[in-house]
């Protein structure tokens, strides 16, 4: 689309907002179940779309993409009159007699822009959010997932017309003019230097944003650990998606007197998830595109490498690839690795371990692995993170009944069930006041005995 197409949508969708016809809660159901069916009618070209762009096989799409969005919508059916009432509060008694009340309204239309390592989660969870809360929206997939963005438009053709939902495919130029819009909300879900441009142009129009950014992730191995189910479970969180997942386990940081038992678990979990040729299996994913192929390869040093190491340049893939004696100075510590590459670091006391993630950026995720109550405590409160998990990875993200998001460098804002409506809604206080009584003492002149009467009620 040109300038002057994107141009044209946001102002037939603002338009559409203006009549109201998106503030009915029944419409706002309709256009939830529409999305629900069209999903479910769509499944196996969504499955198809993710293979091609990402290698996902159908379980992984389906228990990683499909079935959340899926879960949103029946979370927000459930739960969106109740969400969309207004709620009275309390009045003070200087405003007797009236009634106080907090009214959810939508933005109006909002821009979601998604990126390419979930592409359909990232684009219609939002989404999902946004339609319940009552707005109008544009979405813009990554140009980099093109297959998945392509079964997204047709889905949402299929349900919408563009005047209330559109999607605007293309590249930066597309972005650029999506962003020098005015929109009235914009949700944006990718890396931080795309993060801070959104932003930047965002304050132009003084727009409000959220952004669902990433960051060095680390996952804490405390020495009462489990190693056999912490190494299971680490191993899972890391190389799902082959490691191109924003709350992945960037690191692990382990004990150093438990850390070659650990190591020792990972490799044997490893093989035992992904085979001894995982890069021949047809289910294990691969990497997005060439420039971030090389990029993941470059931060390998092989004389660390414990385990994996090997990848296919035509197929875009690499293996699961273990490094020990990592330190926070080499090459793979000082970027996200957005990748199949799990880094050992060690501690060597717990207080070390929080002092050194205290001195970084904030990440989106946390994992700590412990049996010891009093750490996992310390290193939750002391710790400055987006959200996690105790003695687990990436689950956390799969619930509707918690926000998801981060704050600082790996973003700011949260989404996903209540949550998600309220990211999506401003609310209104407003004050309806009675007519048949009008108290006489705001006005001027002021007098004493007034005086008085204001202290006594405002005590």
């Amino acid at each position: 689309m040109n300038e002057q197409e994107i141009k044209n949508i946001v102002t037939s969708q603002r338009k559409y907002f203006y009549t109201g016809a998106t503030l009915n809660v029944d419409a706002r159901i309709l256009a939830l179940k529409k999305l629900r069916a069209s999903i479910i009618k769509h499944e196996d070209a969504v499955n198809e779309a993710l293979k091609k762009d990402l290698g996902k096989s159908p379980f992984e799409s389906y228990m990683c993409e499909t079935g959340l969005v899926l879960s949103e919508i029946s979370y927000m059916l459930k739960h969106i009159r109740s969400f969309a009432k207004e709620k009275t509060v309390l009045t003070p008694l200087a405003q007797f007699h009236s009634r106080s009340y907090k009214k959810p309204s939508p933005y109006g239309t909002v821009l979601i822009m998604s990126p390419w390592n979930y592409p359909f989660l990232l684009t219609l969870d939002p989404l999902v959010d946004a339609i319940a809360a009552g707005n109008t929206a544009v979405l813009k997939p990554s140009a980099y997932s093109p297959c998945t963005s392509e079964i997204v438009a047709r889905i949402i053709r299929e349900c919408f017309d563009e005047k209330y939902i559109c999607v605007v495919t293309g590249g930066r130029a597309e972005n650029t003019c999506l962003l020098n819009e005015h929109f009235d909300y914009i949700f944006f879900t990718g890396s931080q230097t795309v993060g801070r441009e959104v932003m930047k142009q965002a304050s132009c129009h003084l727009t409000p944003v959220t952004l669902e950014l990433g960051g060095k992730s680390p996952c804490i191995v405390e020495k009462s650990a489990n190693l056999k189910l912490a190494a299971k479970r680490i191993v899972f969180g890391k190389f799902l998606n082959c490691g191109q997942t924003c709350v992945a386990p960037d690191y692990i940081y382990c004990d150093r007197t438990v850390k070659d038992r650990l190591v020792k678990e990972i490799k044997k979990q490893v093989q035992r998830q992904f085979g001894k040729q995982p890069l021949e299996r047809t289910d294990y994913g691969k990497i997005i595109n060439e420039k971030h192929f090389e990029r993941i390869t470059g931060l390998i040093e092989p004389s660390k490498v414990v385990w994996g190491g090997k990848s296919d340049p035509q197929a875009l893939r690499i293996e699961p690839t273990v490094m020990d004696n990592v330190t926070f100075g080499d090459k793979v510590m000082q970027e996200e690795i957005f990748g199949p590459l799990m880094p050992v670091l060690t501690f060597d006391s717990l207080e070390e371990a929080i002092r050194n993630i205290q001195s970084m950026a904030h990440p989106l995720a946390l994992y700590i692995f412990s049996n010891d109550r009093q750490a996992v405590r310390r290193v939750t409160s002391q710790c400055g993170f987006g959200g996690g998990c105790v003695n687990d990875t990436i689950i956390h993200l799969a619930t509707c009944e918690m926000g998801f998001g981060g704050f600082g460098e790996s973003g700011m804002g949260s989404y996903h069930g209540k949550d998600g409506f309220r990211t999506f809604s401003h609310e209104k206080s407003i004050v309806d006041k009675k007519t048949w009584i009008d108290l006489p003492m705001r006005y001027q002149p002021y007098r004493k005995a007034n005086a008085r009467l204001v202290k006594m009620f405002l005590k």
